[in-house]
């Protein structure tokens, strides 16, 4: 399989399928440029060798088009960036496309408009996925976040580029970082798993199961299982129809051997605001009325514990609703459990966009081993699920 090191660039087209899917607020400010900021190696990489780039992306979910979802408000921030001016225009196929790749020259960079504009983006459609192969002489995938997807973009394309499709650098190194965890994974191995709801990650949680020697469930799902042992969470999130499976997940961790850590105590509040009234009270005792939206200092005590004794870590969800400063103390906590694990010699895998935001919201990024960009990407690899994004560029 050929890669970005391997190939010759110069005065070649080199089509960039890019995870610029980046929050922006009201006034197209980015408000997160990381996902930008990992695609800049392979970028420059390219631009060095003579190459001509055109990138190629998606934003939110459009239902035709949407002038707040274009990628025009991308090209001041990402010209910042490359320190270096970035052309657009504001159609992703046809004629016009064409022309214009065809007029750059070795060291432009181009920016194409939003795929999703387009419906056959996300049916994979194989004409739109041809006409898209039209805009380049080479292939690069660097979009990790959307491998899970069959996209035209993300898949379909790579088969009009036998012998001249690749990984960038972002790809490459979310597949080896990720791999680190999967099978040989240093012991004592921790997953840390939050969020909101049992139902999504269950997946991982049952996969997760087979390789962890620890287990810590935390955030809204917490309570699921808290009153699937028979505790009382006030008005805490429950999935009611998940309490067996709860109850399963637990049986399953007793046999394979597996330390599960759940939450002892409870930061509780009588309405889901910052401002709230809060009380203090063990997890399986919450007051009528409240609901836990943070775990308490005993537990952040027990979860810092075994983060610091683990040589592998992996996180995925906060432990309460962090965007709220007065129910983000746990997730903060774990946060620098993990900067402090890391420090101590530990491989720290941070992904999910919670997981992420938190991470980056502490300043901590560059203190755990890695930070995945793939949320929904990385917990389907974890599973052991073949993503088309990246089948498509090793099925050559």
């Amino acid at each position: 399989m050929m890669t970005l090191d391997t190939f010759s660039f110069q005065n070649k087209r080199v089509l960039i399928r890019v995870d610029f899917n980046v929050p922006m607020d009201a006034d197209f400010n980015l408000t997160d440029d990381t996902r930008m900021r990992a695609t800049l190696p392979t970028i420059s990489k390219i631009l060095d060798g003579g190459g001509k780039v055109i990138l190629m992306s998606h934003r939110g979910r459009p239902k035709g088009t949407n002038d707040s979802l274009s990628m025009k408000h991308l090209v001041p921030h990402l010209s910042k960036l490359l320190s270096h001016e970035v052309k657009f225009i504001d159609q992703c196929v046809g004629d016009a496309v064409v022309q214009m790749t065809n007029s750059l020259e070795s060291g432009d960079v181009l920016l194409i408009e939003n795929l999703r504009f387009n419906a056959k983006e996300t049916a994979g459609d194989i004409a739109f996925a041809q006409e898209l192969s039209e805009l380049g002489d080479i292939y690069v995938n660097d979009a990790f976040g959307t491998a899970h997807r069959a996209h035209a973009s993300t898949a379909i394309i790579a088969q009009f580029f036998e012998g001249k499709k690749c990984f960038g650098y972002l790809m490459s190194n979310e597949i080896e970082n990720i791999n680190k965890i999967t099978g040989d994974a240093k012991k004592s191995f921790t997953a840390i798993v939050g969020g909101a709801k049992v139902s999504s990650k269950i997946s991982i949680i049952l996969r997760l199961m087979d390789e962890v020697d620890n287990l810590i469930i935390g955030g809204g799902m917490t309570f699921t299982f808290i009153k699937a042992m028979g505790g009382s969470v006030g008005n805490s999130l429950v999935e009611e129809d998940k309490l067996d499976l709860a109850l399963d997940i637990i049986q399953k961790a007793k046999e394979n051997g597996v330390s599960l850590y759940l939450p002892s105590d409870s930061v509780n509040a009588d309405q889901f605001d910052n401002d709230a009234k809060t009380i203090y009270s063990s997890v399986e005792n919450i007051p009528s009325g409240y609901m836990g939206l943070d775990i308490g200092e005993k537990t952040i005590s027990q979860f810092s514990e075994v983060v610091l004794n683990s040589s592998t870590v992996l996180w995925n969800g906060p432990m309460g609703v962090f965007e709220m400063k007065n129910f983000s103390h746990g997730t903060k906590a774990i946060a620098e459990a993990l900067a402090k694990a890391t420090q101590k010699g530990a491989y720290t895998l941070v992904g999910g966009g919670d997981s992420v935001a938190a991470i980056n919201k502490y300043s901590l990024s560059d203190k755990v081993s890695y930070v995945s960009t793939g949320g929904g990407a990385m917990l389907e690899y974890l599973e052991g699920k073949v993503l088309p994004g990246i089948a498509a560029i090793i099925e050559d």
